[in-house]
C-alpha cells in the first residue's frame, strides 16, 4: 500500500503569469510531460493574453483545453483555475516536488514577496515557501527598478530561487529553440531533473540531445511563433 504522504510527491506545479516569455512555459510543460511527470498547471488572465500575442495559442480559462499545450498523455496536465482556492495545491498538505512560475510577472513577484495570496498562483507559491519546498521564479523584465530588485531579494531570503530568463551563448545557439532550451534546462537542473537540453560549459564530449527522451517532447513547440517583445502585464 502506498503511504498517504507519498501521494503526488513527485508532482510539480507550473504557473504562467503576465510577463513576456510564454515559449519558456510551453517548452517546460512539454519536457516535464515527456518525462512522465504530472503537472498541476494554472495561468492568470494576463498570461493567457501574452500566450495569444506571442504564440497565437488560445487558452480559455473557463473551458480549458489541454491540447493548447501540446500532445500530453491524459492526466499529465492537471488544470486549476487561478481563482480556485479549493485546489489541492493551495494547501501544504498536498505534497509536491516543487513549483515554477514561468514567466513570473513583477506584480506576481511583488505579491509573493509581500506574502499576499491574491489568487491560486500566489497562494501556491506561499505554500511552497512555508513548506520549505523548491520555488523557482522566472522573471522576464528589463530594466529592473529598485522595487523589482528588493522584491527579488525578499523572495530569495525567504527561500525561493530567482532564475531570470537570461539565456547564455557559450553553447553557440543557432535557433530560437536553443535559447528557450537553455532556460528550461536550468529550471530542470534546479528541480533535480536530469536533462540533455543544452551543451554544458566544460563538456568535452557533450551529450546529444537528439538521442534523449526529452527531445521527444518537442512536439508542438515548433508551431509556436517567435517571442515578441512585450512588457509586464501589471495585474499578474
Amino acid at each position: 500500500m502506498t503511504p498517504v504522504g507519498a501521494r503526488g510527491s513527485s508532482d510539480l506545479v507550473v504557473a504562467m503569469t503576465g510577463a513576456s516569455g510564454a515559449a519558456y512555459a510551453l517548452r517546460l510543460i512539454q519536457v516535464l510531460g515527456g518525462l512522465g511527470r504530472t503537472i498541476h498547471f494554472s495561468l492568470s488572465p494576463s498570461a493567457a493574453e501574452v500566450l495569444r500575442e506571442e504564440t497565437s495559442r488560445q487558452a480559455d480559462l473557463e473551458q480549458f483545453d489541454r491540447a493548447t499545450f501540446g500532445d500530453l498523455s491524459p492526466g499529465r496536465l492537471v488544470y486549476h483555475h487561478y481563482q480556485d482556492f479549493m485546489a489541492g495545491i493551495a494547501s501544504g498538505s498536498f505534497p509536491t516536488a516543487g513549483m515554477v512560475i514561468v514567466p513570473c510577472s513583477m506584480s506576481t513577484m511583488g505579491a509573493i514577496a509581500s506574502g499576499m495570496s491574491t489568487n491560486l498562483i500566489t497562494r501556491a507559491a506561499d505554500v511552497h515557501i512555508k513548506e520549505r519546498r523548491k520555488l523557482i521564479l522566472v522573471p522576464r523584465e528589463t530594466p529592473l527598478s529598485l522595487i523589482h530588485l528588493e522584491n527579488m531579494l525578499k523572495v530569495t531570503q525567504a527561500g525561493a530561487v530567482v532564475l531570470p530568463a537570461m539565456p547564455g551563448w557559450y553553447h553557440r545557439p543557432s535557433r530560437l529553440d536553443d535559447l528557450v532550451d537553455f532556460i528550461v534546462a536550468r529550471i530542470c537542473d534546479q528541480l533535480g531533473i536530469p536533462n540533455c537540453l543544452m551543451r554544458r560549459w566544460g563538456d568535452d564530449v557533450p551529450c546529444d540531445p537528439h538521442d534523449e527522451a526529452v527531445r521527444d517532447s518537442q512536439r508542438g513547440l515548433d508551431e509556436s511563433t517567435p517571442e515578441r517583445s512585450g512588457e509586464d502585464r501589471r495585474d499578474g
